[in-house]
């Protein structure tokens, strides 16, 4: 009977070797997702730093038609808007994962 037993192969083992190459498996793919997670967070912050950087200011002038006796005809006003540095433009403000804080008291 311990013979039998001790030959025989339904698999316990082979469970417990699952069991831990999943765990193993498990632990690699939480961490290896934190790191997918960092790398695309910072390069998202490198394309918001791209547009950012884009100068979005313009002018445009105005035109004006005259009456031959004097006058205005008709007339479009131009118009400026000239782009000033926002809060987090060319990389002033880093987005990234920071470590846990205390609750302050209220």
């Amino acid at each position: 009977m311990l013979r039998v037993m001790l030959n025989d192969e339904a698999g316990f083992v082979v469970s417990a070797e699952l069991v831990l190459i999943a765990t193993v498996l498990v632990i690699g793919l939480i961490v290896g997702l934190s790191e997918v997670q960092h790398a695309v967070v910072s390069e998202l912050n490198d394309v918001a730093d791209g547009v950012g950087s884009v100068n979005q200011g313009f002018y445009y002038g105005g035109m004006s038609a005259c009456r031959k006796g004097g006058g205005y005809k008709s007339y479009a006003f131009g118009s400026s808007f000239n782009d000033t540095t926002d809060d987090c433009d060319n990389n002033q403000c880093d987005i990234s994962c920071d470590r846990p804080a205390d609750e302050s008291p209220k």
